[in-house]
């Protein structure tokens, strides 16, 4: 397999889409391989572009930066669904799991969401998540152990990225081992939602069910995990209400997963195809938190985030009306050039590395520390204990076709 990265000046003669068609392009075969080229010719030719269907796309990172944190631009789940629904989109399937999420600080505004931001930070706090790095390094290490045990080759996605920050955030909320299964179950019906929308609402269901139950036991008998410290700040504030709690429960299992899983597998493809800073790391393992900002930036898990226009707001000349739809890419903006120096290549120790991939401002990711610790005992265990770690021969790589997430499918490596 050539595992060469496209030069630039290949990727400017590649007859990529033109603006115009960038909605469609970021769905397209190419735009999952790679969608930095894409990125590219948005920022240069037209970096805040309305699509046909009336989306904007911002990719620059100055826009993007300032959007975040502009109170203009809405993250209020009742906002969302007007606004998507204004483009004839049919929402009724998802209101179950959008009725679940809405009810959460990362679906709501200021003054609101400061307020539920405040009570999950009393729980979730920089301390707790620090404590957890003995655990996450049994798990991985138990992860690659059952890998290597079972042949010459593993897909890293199935045997550590995916099943890691599960198991890490069962720990995390103390959730029984015996349960993981079920839990797994559940989560596999949530990403299916589109497939099979009855077999997921009903996980949906049977998941808050289960969650009730445990913050029942923890109100009961209280342990040194974060439902019964989410339940104990809901005692000190009674402004934190049962269904929001359960909604808190809910969002912070669940969101963890998919950006751990991503930034794992992302990274390590990236370190595999840029030899020299895998020597890097291997010759300086204390590079690993350096490493893995610059892994998260250089191929940036989610790509984009949503939000809806408030109120009427001008970004780089053009004026976005209220009621309409802005997507901000993040991963563009990790590429800038304005703001990056040689923004395609990966540096390890890159200087200044203010990412956006965690998002900024108010609705910064309250988990990403939490991912971040799991990317750097993951990928430096693997860089430390697989020393000829490779791609598996043959090796194919299937990007799932989701232009908000980069996620390889599967990861074939040989050791």
């Amino acid at each position: 397999m050539n595992l060469t990265e496209t030069t630039d000046e290949a990727r400017d003669t590649a007859g990529l889409a033109r603006p115009d068609d960038l909605a469609a392009a970021l769905l397209t075969a190419e735009a999952r391989r790679d969608p930095y080229p894409f990125y590219a010719r948005m920022r240069r030719e037209d970096p805040v572009h309305r699509s046909a269907q009336g989306i904007w796309y911002l990719t620059r990172y100055a826009d993007v930066e300032a959007a975040l944190s502009d109170p203009r631009l809405s993250n209020d789940r009742d906002r969302m669904t007007c606004a998507y629904s204004a483009l004839g989109g049919d929402l009724k399937a998802f209101s179950k799991l959008t009725d679940r999420l809405g009810r959460v600080m990362s679906n709501t505004d200021p003054p609101e969401h400061a307020r539920l931001r405040k009570l999950a930070n009393r729980a979730f706090t920089a301390r707790r998540v620090e404590a957890l790095r003995d655990g996450i390094q049994r798990i991985v290490d138990r992860l690659i152990d059952e890998a290597v045990a079972a042949g010459p080759t593993m897909d890293l996605i199935e045997a550590v990225a995916s099943p890691l920050p599960l198991s890490v955030v069962c720990e995390l909320f103390g959730i029984p081992p015996e349960d993981l299964p079920q839990v797994k179950t559940w989560f596999h019906r949530f990403g299916r939602l589109s497939e099979d929308i009855g077999k997921s609402e009903e996980a949906i269901d049977q998941y808050e069910e289960y969650l009730a139950r445990l913050v029942r036991r923890r109100r009961a008998d209280p342990g040194d995990d974060l439902i019964s410290a989410l339940v104990a700040t809901q005692a000190r504030d009674d402004r934190l209400t049962d269904s929001e709690l359960l909604s808190t429960c809910f969002v912070l299992i669940t969101a963890g997963d998919e950006t751990t899983t991503h930034l794992v597998g992302n990274g390590m493809l990236a370190l595999l195809r840029h030899p020299d800073q895998l020597t890097r790391l291997r010759e300086d393992p204390a590079l690993i938190r350096a490493a893995v900002d610059e892994l998260a930036r250089y191929d940036t898990p989610t790509q984009a985030i949503v939000r809806v226009v408030a109120e009427d707001v001008e970004i780089g000349g053009r004026t976005l009306r209220e009621g309409e739809l802005a997507y901000l890419f993040l991963a563009a903006t990790n590429r800038d050039p304005e703001r990056f120096e040689d923004p395609d290549r990966l540096d390890l120790n890159r200087p200044g590395n203010r990412h956006l991939s965690f998002g900024n401002g108010p609705h910064f990711c309250l988990g990403g520390p939490l991912a971040k610790l799991q990317a750097e005992v993951a990928v430096g265990t693997l860089v430390r204990r697989l020393p000829h770690l490779r791609l598996a021969d043959g090796a194919v790589l299937d990007w799932r076709p989701n232009p908000l997430q980069r996620r390889l499918a599967a990861l074939a490596l040989t050791y």
